[in-house]
């Protein structure tokens, strides 16, 4: 919530105003239901720490093999359909597009790996956006231009690896569940996201489905729930879902930008 607000106010990215506002919501629950902050990953609360003491936003995150946690992945949507729409508007390359989406990581996760997964969602939902046909075809078809996109830097060959399961989507739809992981590691938020919107019919379903895994059950639900909310539509969502949102009005003013 804090990302929309900023990218509104602002009119784009400005890395100090969402550090700020991530701030806010660290140390005083701004953007939460009840003013409360009750959980916050280490990568995370290490670079609000990291950007109270003065380091540069860009250079706060992490970039240590133990520092990709998926905590920039769960936030990267609003910066993903922002782009989207840039792109329409002023003809943004893929290039500037995805180097904003890494700087954009950077903020609170800086490893190559964790920047390639906000990196693959971005291209997820500019197909489910431009796309037609069945879900799993857009997807296919996001991972594809994904890899396509980094594969042009041999240097990226090797962090590539890490996601070699998603090369295939409908041969990774088969992959058994007890096979599929929920944790906090990028990677697998990733990919069990993408099993879950792989193996179910509706938004309902894949919400579901998506925190029925276990693990870290928050995140997965919003990685998937983003790119079901996407090719679903908001009509999709359970009216008895919406009706228990706390301060609803304000999150879809804040989602209508007024």
């Amino acid at each position: 919530m804090a990302t929309p607000d900023s990218i509104h106010i602002k009119g784009g990215i400005d890395a100090c105003d969402l550090m700020d506002r991530f701030s806010e919501w660290c140390m005083h629950g701004a953007y939460t239901p009840f003013q409360e902050n009750f959980d916050i990953g280490i990568s995370t609360s290490q670079a609000i720490r990291r950007y109270a003491e003065g380091t540069d936003p860009f250079e706060c995150g992490g970039t240590a093999e133990g520092d990709n946690g998926n905590g920039s992945l769960m936030r990267i949507l609003p910066v993903c359909l922002y782009l989207y729409e840039r792109q329409k508007k002023i003809c943004t390359s893929e290039n500037e597009a995805v180097h904003i989406l890494h700087k954009v990581s950077a903020l609170t996760h800086g490893h190559i790996r964790s920047q390639m997964a906000c990196g693959i969602y971005y291209f997820l939902v500019k197909s489910i956006l431009e796309g037609t046909g069945t879900l799993i075809d857009r997807l296919q078809k996001g991972m594809d231009q994904a890899l396509s996109f980094y594969r042009q830097d041999f240097r990226n060959y090797t962090e590539l690896g890490s996601y070699d399961r998603l090369n295939d989507l409908r041969a990774f739809q088969m992959t058994p569940e007890d096979e599929i992981s929920s944790s906090g590691y990028v990677v697998h938020t990733l990919e069990a996201s993408i099993w879950c919107l792989l193996n179910t019919d509706s938004y309902e379903q894949a919400v579901l489905k998506a925190v029925n895994l276990g693990a870290d059950t928050d995140t997965v639900g919003a990685v998937a729930g983003g790119l079901a909310g996407l090719f679903y539509g908001y009509a999709q969502i359970p009216s008895e879902w919406l009706e228990t949102i706390r301060k609803r009005e304000w999150v879809e003013q804040l989602i209508r930008n007024e």
